[in-house]
């Protein structure tokens, strides 16, 4: 039984699955917004949200933790200078998951992922 188990396993071990998040998390946050499936959205949503909270004390300690988890240094700076100061005020929900319909391929249902204004 999985009692109080939470988060996807998408078939992989626990190394793969933190780099798989961890490079979602730096697209996102490079791009604004990203295509995935609707499964690593809404984990890449958790991990996103939890990032950003950790950020908003804008102070070395949040950079740090920052850079953890996002791999590029310029992404970690354009998060801190540009993407901050428009999320200060805002509690919470800084994604938004709008669906887009099934893959092609495999007919996996696919949507697009974006930080919030």
């Amino acid at each position: 039984m999985r009692h109080q188990k939470s988060g996807r396993h998408f078939n992989r071990d626990t190394d793969a699955r933190k780099a798989l998040m961890r490079n979602l998390c730096t697209s996102l946050l490079e791009s604004g917004r990203i295509t995935t499936t609707e499964a690593k959205a809404k984990e890449l949503r958790r991990w996103v949200e939890r990032l950003i909270t950790s950020a908003k004390p804008a102070d070395v300690n949040a950079r740090r933790r920052v850079s953890e988890d996002v791999s590029k240094p310029e992404v970690v700076e354009r998060l801190f200078s540009n993407l901050l100061p428009r999320l200060s005020d805002r509690p919470g929900g800084y994604t938004r998951i709008i669906h887009k319909g099934p893959r092609l391929g495999d007919a996996a249902p696919m949507v697009i992922i974006e930080l919030v204004d």
